[in-house]
């Protein structure tokens, strides 16, 4: 089939489709001869944005390409372009097509949060799913961004940071209270409607709209002193100095900008980043850099607009979006999100994309200087190691225990992009019987990767931590599998536990190690590394789960209902532990006599 006829026949599968399509908002489905998704696109009338499709000429080869290989089309019908927008996320996640723009977003960011519902809410970090009822600050790019706010916050505001089961259960203030960066509500120091004053001049605050908050602690501050309460006006002097010092960092050039994300695209030799800066009341709240995907031949204006419909259709908006380039749709997108995507000729928002561009373009600098270094990395590790191609994916396996306990199998994905943290995998050992045989451990660990292995996740490379008797361990327990083009590496310490003085071990072949300090030993003790970093990590997470539950499988008398309802209303066992023997017998199911087991458990 010749390209010419592969257009022609596209088109007019497209025509054909034009004629039946809905002049309705909803969402389209470009589909070949082998039943693959190839596109997948959203519209306010299905009909008008397909007609576009059939001006071959005008459409990038990239898209052209498309049109040559539809067979079919399929229409979802919805019934707002709020709703098309979601669902072509949705489904742009779920089948990847071969010729849409893809965002690799699995990142969540974090939040501030506020429970207005409770008596003396507290301000904490938080990922995940909007609540009722609750009020959200942010996005942060990074929780040390959260972490530095809510610093300023407790001494600007004397808000609580303690948890619930702390703040129920304390009967005299913590240090907290003692350093002034609180307001002591567990014990009354403080009534519920002055410390709703204080959230209210919090929320005030961090949506921008704090201009007259540091005159009214002024104004407070003199009215203590004039009435001689000197340690009140004390305390209004270091919320007062703490607002000042954030005035102080407050960026002029942010400083009237109260909620908006600034979004930068740079392309280059097919290669794109988009940069997108928070912005919240007056502050930077931190940046992220993505790299789309399946960018070849697509204007700026294409991927910016695809980069937006992906990014915030699970992600909080903003009351505004700069932009350095007029995505594409952009009349769409605003109806859709419900929000103003502006691009700014002159001024200071201008200056600000202009300069997040510049951030864009060096982000992707560094991305492709990196890429590159792998790449070279991975081609010469063809070389050497013999390999039949440039590995695609290395899966580098390694295990952690403490004397037998606790004892889990990690396994590290290495790409030609960088890890794959999405494809990272731990297994329990399920066997308790070999928690203290490496070898055995790694042979289940193997077995059980082989036994969920498809095409998709097929490895080239298997690294394993260990020497000749790790790699022949392996190797016995693959034995039933097809091993001919997966290369299994077996790396072992250097004299000395030298890093960057590995032996490394393969099959059939003499054991040998890497130049010492050459860019490939670096690049090979780094994904070993990551491995071990990964392994020792979900080791103490086994542990401190295991270790926090125990103390209370000890106490005799307390099964697995009253542990949950311990754990349900103090909230930690470090609140059980200082709970008295009467704030034990409130809890459903616990009696005096084990309530007073429970006390005397923890105060031995």
């Amino acid at each position: 089939m010749t390209a010419t006829f592969d257009i022609k026949k596209g088109l007019e599968i497209l025509e054909q489709n034009i004629k039946i399509a809905p002049e309705k908002p909803g969402v389209y489905r470009m589909i070949d001869e082998n039943e693959k998704v190839l596109y997948v696109g959203k519209a306010k009338n299905i009909k008008k944005r397909i007609v576009a499709y059939s001006r071959i000429n005008q459409l990038p080869a990239r898209l052209q390409r498309m049109v040559a290989q539809i067979r079919r089309m399929e229409f979802i019908i919805v019934e707002s372009e709020a709703k098309a927008l979601l669902l072509e996320n949705e489904l742009i996640k779920k089948l990847e097509p071969k010729y849409n723009i893809l965002l690799k977003d699995d990142k969540t960011f974090p939040y501030l949060s506020l429970n207005l519902k409770e008596d003396f809410p507290v301000l904490k970090k938080y990922r995940g799913a909007k609540k009722n009822g609750y009020k959200y600050f942010g996005p942060f790019a990074s929780v040390g961004a959260v972490n530095d706010v809510l610093d300023l916050l407790q001494k600007a505001f004397l808000l609580r940071s303690c948890s619930d089961a702390n703040f129920r259960n304390r009967e005299r203030p913590c240090l907290m209270y003692q350093i002034k960066r609180c307001s002591a509500p567990c014990v009354g120091k403080i009534s519920k409607k002055d410390y709703r004053a204080l959230i209210d001049e919090a929320v005030r605050f961090l949506e921008g709209k704090s201009t007259n908050i540091q005159e009214e602690m002024s104004q407070k501050m003199q009215e203590a002193s004039d009435s001689c309460d000197f340690e009140t006006a004390m305390v209004f002097r270091d919320r007062i100095r703490a607002l000042t010092n954030v005035q102080q960092e407050k960026s002029v050039e942010y400083g009237n900008i109260k909620s908006a994300d600034v979004a930068a695209i740079y392309t280059e030799h097919n290669h794109c980043c988009i940069q997108i800066f928070f912005i919240r009341g007056g502050q930077n709240c931190g940046n992220m850099a993505f790299f789309p995907k399946q960018t070849e031949d697509a204007s700026q204006s294409e991927i910016l607009g695809a980069f937006l419909s992906s990014f915030y259709a699970s992600h909080q908006l903003p009351e505004e979006v700069i932009v350095s380039t007029e995505p594409e749709d952009k009349g769409f997108l605003q109806e859709a999100l419900g929000i103003k995507i502006n691009l700014y000729q002159r001024g200071i928002k201008a200056k600000i994309a202009d300069n997040i561009v510049q951030n864009a373009k060096e982000a992707l600098e560094r991305k492709i200087a990196l890429e590159t270094s792998i790449l070279n990395n991975l081609k010469e590790m063809q070389q050497v190691f013999g390999l039949a191609k440039v590995p695609r994916r290395i899966e580098v396996y390694d295990n952690s225990h403490i004397q037998g306990s606790y004892a889990v199998g990690a396994m590290i994905v290495a790409t030609p992009d960088g890890f794959d943290r999405k494809s990272y995998r731990t297994f329990n050992i399920k066997n308790s019987e070999i928690t203290n045989d490496d070898f055995a451990m790694m042979k289940e660990v193997l077995t059980r990767r082989f036994e969920s292995m498809n095409e998709a996740n097929h490895p080239d490379v298997i690294l394993l931590d260990g020497g000749l008797g790790q790699l022949h361990a392996v190797h016995e327990c693959l034995k039933d599998y097809d091993l001919s083009d997966i290369a299994i590496i077996a790396i072992s310490k250097g004299p000395e536990r030298n890093a960057g003085k590995e032996f490394y071990h393969q099959m059939g072949k003499e054991s040998f190690a890497l130049p010492f300090r050459s860019p490939l030993a670096f690049y090979m003790q780094n994904i070993r590394d990551e491995a071990h970093r990964f392994a020792i990590g979900t080791h103490r997470k086994k542990r401190g789960k295991s270790m926090f539950v125990s103390q209370l499988d000890e106490i005799e008398g307390v099964g697995h209902d009253r542990k949950k309802s311990l754990l349900n209303h103090f909230g930690s066992v470090e609140a059980i532990s200082q709970a008295s023997v009467m704030e034990l017998q409130k809890v459903s199911g616990i009696s005096k006599k084990t309530a007073e087991k429970i006390f005397n458990y923890f105060h031995k």
